[in-house]
């Protein structure tokens, strides 16, 4: 994986941004070549579009690759430095940000450093979800004071992945569930006078204690801190109960915190680790508040033409993941062969 700086001198040409259609964002780029393009320029004229429809507020980008089959995307301890480098790019006179977010997930631990890095330097950060944030990414929009979704945005559930006997990833939640399964089905048979199901008794001999124990300590990390970051952040300005219209106290906060994070992690009800949460499902299911892009003039129209543009970049090139504020922009690239890089003149 490599670190490039893209320059700023290009001769000028046709623009993506410019050839774009109306409800046919992506495929309408497939008609044009795009010579000496400054992909870095077009972004930001991009980065422009979400600016003015958000009245103002600067918006920075933390996008991975979630287009093409890629390793090297997820949230891992190589973003921090970057993600450090960009928040500290932005004026010092802005004190709420929009962040343009895009991952499969990653390490909850360098989540924690991202919030670290944001909440000290803002009074109000909020997510802009263009297409996908899953996992690890998840947890990390819990901070925001706003996450301000499409129809095509999703997250997912918040139950870890840990390494198995084979060194495969696993959902920690399936293992837990799994136990539990077995555990009630031999209760049952014991009740009923029976002995619990040899297949069963196989199982549990089989199971690793120490995936136990790291599947109870991930999945209640990822609990706590999705808890806390919505009681602290999310909630924050969160005053009346909409059905009563009574006030809301820090009881209310706590517990409702506590319930989105354990619904967020809870196998049973999502199935699968990789299973799409739509806003919809965001309120319906979790009684999560998610601003919808509509409801805010040219928002929509905005992400849509962003996306088109971030999906194209990822499907006609090499880029794997990208940090770009108005005053900075690292880019990395999935393989690269003797990599350059390439300093801003």
């Amino acid at each position: 994986m490599a670190t490039t700086f893209i320059p700023q001198t290009m001769q000028p040409g046709p623009k993506p941004l410019d050839v774009m259609q109306e409800g046919r964002e992506f495929e309408s780029l497939l008609s044009f070549q795009f010579p000496n393009l400054n992909l870095v320029d077009e972004i930001r004229r991009s980065m422009g579009e979400i600016t003015s429809a958000r009245n103002g507020i600067p918006c920075i980008c933390y996008v991975a690759n979630v287009v093409t089959s890629s390793t090297g995307n997820s949230i891992d301890g190589t973003d921090d430095l970057p993600f450090a480098e960009m928040v500290a790019s932005v004026l010092p006179d802005v004190r709420e940000i929009d962040i343009v977010l895009v991952t499969p997930g990653g390490i909850a631990n360098q989540v924690g450093n991202f919030v670290n890095t944001l909440r000290p330097r803002f009074d109000k950060v909020n997510f802009i979800l263009l297409n996908m944030a899953m996992s690890a990414g998840t947890i990390f929009i819990m901070s925001g004071d706003e996450i301000i979704m499409s129809k095509q945005s999703k997250f997912g559930p918040i139950d870890p992945q840990i390494p198995s006997k084979d060194g495969r990833f696993i959902p920690a939640q399936s293992v837990l569930v799994a136990i539990e399964d077995i555990n009630k089905r031999g209760q049952k048979a014991i009740d009923e006078g029976g002995k619990p199901d040899w297949t069963d008794l196989q199982l549990l001999n089989n199971i690793d204690l120490r995936i136990v124990g790291e599947a109870l300590t991930a999945s209640n990390y990822s609990i706590q801190m999705t808890k806390d970051y919505l009681e602290k952040y999310k909630f924050k300005s969160w005053t009346e109960h909409l059905s009563t219209h009574q006030p809301v106290s820090q009881e209310d906060r706590k517990n409702t915190a506590d319930e989105i994070a354990n619904i967020l992690c809870n196998h049973k009800l999502w199935k699968n680790h990789g299973h799409f949460i739509n806003r919809d499902a965001a309120w319906e299911q979790c009684h999560l508040k998610i601003v919808h892009s509509e409801d805010i003039p040219n928002l929509d129209r905005a992400m849509r033409r962003m996306w088109a543009l971030f999906y194209w970049i990822f499907d006609s090139t090499p880029i794997n993941k990208l940090f770009v504020s108005e005053n900075y922009c690292i880019i990395r690239h999935r393989q690269v062969v003797n990599p350059v890089i390439k300093v801003h003149p």
